[in-house]
């Protein structure tokens, strides 16, 4: 046996339907074999709260190994991953093809699917989950649903707090009337035909986040796409699933896979190439629901099909070459590298698109922002959501750049509210998305179409 793998790292098809995957004592007696071995390593002790927990639960045991731990005590350690993959696809020697067989991020989902199989969902957090239902309504009275969720409402955010679990000072997405569809439709983009790149057709996934809390995301993606000559056509037919994955709930992931990849695949058919606009949601299309729904031919040809928006932008940049007009961006970048990028395993796309921007620093953030979703607002873990990510604040102000962008628009916001807890820490408005600083090199301000 090898002390560590050399190979690259592989994941085996989830078996959720199994009913051994949910069996509970199947389940603690994985986890006892794994944590054993992580124990004995120890190499992923900087990343998450995770393991610093299983660390702290073994040294404060009576033998100070794992068989004087009670496996009654094992959740808490579950409940802080926040399944970045960093350990997975960074850390950890012994992944998979290793004989030790050990992904850590999956034995956790299998804990809480385990859960969710015996007890069903959590309430509130099953509410918080329904982004698409949020979306819809919240859309119809934006203005209020933003009043009621912002950060300082002393009327609404303690009672947030005591019924929904959610912290008082953790910032909410917000929402907008119109969502990126519908401003896609009333304001299509002029394509340029003498672009490089002209003749290639790709659809936006325009996922929930963009869709109904940050459209300026989707139409910078879209006017960028049409001054390098690519025609898009910008479909939403539901939410990824993420976070019901982070959840557990694999049943519904699954559903929602097979609705998705249904929608999309007429796209595919006449040629057009599928394109996520954040890296959770392209995760999820590319690795996660091909291990989800294994036997359905139609995920597999949409994970073949996706890329990235940053991606697909670099990619245009090698084979093509990109449309004239780009300017520099004063100040350089200091760009976060979302965990759910990295666990593509695709490189650092967004640095290298934000490369192509002549006369522009970019430093690289590669550092969990420590945020996970929905993991980071609840009241249990946001301060050691801020805590985990303090690494990416320091490294931030530490570079001196004048803008400060993230592939995560969540992990965005929490790394503007570690700076603010910063004495010294410079103030920035917002931390865009890199294919909004990439519009703003053209010249392009995505704004101009909210209306």
């Amino acid at each position: 046996m090898k002390e560590g793998s050399t190979e690259a790292p592989t994941r085996h098809v989830i078996p959720w339907q199994d009913p051994a995957y949910t069996d509970m004592d199947r389940v603690l007696a994985e986890m006892t074999r794994v944590f054993d071995i992580c124990h004995g390593c120890r190499r992923c002790f900087n990343l998450c709260d995770s393991f610093p927990r299983l660390f702290d639960l073994i040294d404060d045991s009576a033998t100070g190994e794992l068989d004087s731990v009670s496996t009654d005590d094992y959740k808490p350690v579950v409940d802080a991953c926040t399944l970045c993959d960093m350990c997975f696809m960074t850390k950890c020697p012994y992944v998979p093809p290793h004989d030790f067989d050990l992904d850590f991020p999956h034995l956790m989902l299998r804990f809480r699917a385990a859960e969710h199989h015996a007890k069903g969902p959590d309430f509130a957090i099953g509410q918080l989950t329904r982004t698409d239902r949020n979306g819809k309504l919240a859309r119809h009275a934006a203005p209020i649903a933003n009043w009621a969720s912002k950060r300082g409402n002393r009327v609404t955010r303690p009672a947030m707090e005591a019924v929904a679990g959610i912290h008082r000072d953790a910032v909410l997405p917000k929402f907008h009337g119109k969502t990126f569809e519908v401003q896609a439709k009333e304001r299509p983009s002029r394509i340029d035909t003498e672009a490089p790149a002209h003749g290639r057709k790709a659809v936006l996934y325009a996922t929930c986040f963009v869709n109904y809390n940050n459209p300026d995301i989707g139409v910078a993606a879209h006017e960028v796409l049409a001054r390098n000559g690519v025609e898009t056509e910008v479909v939403y037919p539901e939410c990824c699933g993420m976070p019901q994955f982070e959840q557990g709930d694999l049943s519904e992931v699954a559903t929602k896979a097979k609705a998705v990849a249904a929608a999309l695949g007429p796209w595919i058919d006449r040629g057009y190439d599928i394109i996520a606009l954040t890296p959770s949601c392209a995760l999820m299309l590319k690795f996660d629901w091909p291990l989800i729904v294994s036997d359905d031919r139609a995920v597999q040809r949409l994970s073949e099909a996706t890329s990235d928006i940053t991606e697909y932008i670099v990619d245009i940049a090698r084979k093509e070459g990109l449309a004239d007009g780009l300017k520099p961006l004063e100040g350089g970048v200091a760009l976060h590298l979302a965990c759910h990028a990295r666990a593509q395993n695709m490189g650092p796309k967004a640095a290298d698109m934000l490369r192509c921007i002549p006369d522009t620093e970019v430093t690289v953030i590669d550092r969990c922002s420590g945020h996970g979703g929905s993991w980071g607002i609840m009241k249990e873990n946001f301060e050691v959501a801020l805590k985990v990510g303090r690494p990416v604040v320091r490294q931030a102000v530490e570079s001196g750049c004048a803008h400060v962008a993230s592939e995560c628009p969540l992990a965005a916001e929490h790394i503007l509210q570690g700076l603010e807890r910063l004495d010294d820490a410079p103030a920035f408005n917002r931390a865009p998305h890199p294919v909004e600083l990439f519009a703003q090199a053209y010249g392009i301000d995505p704004q101009h179409r909210e209306g």
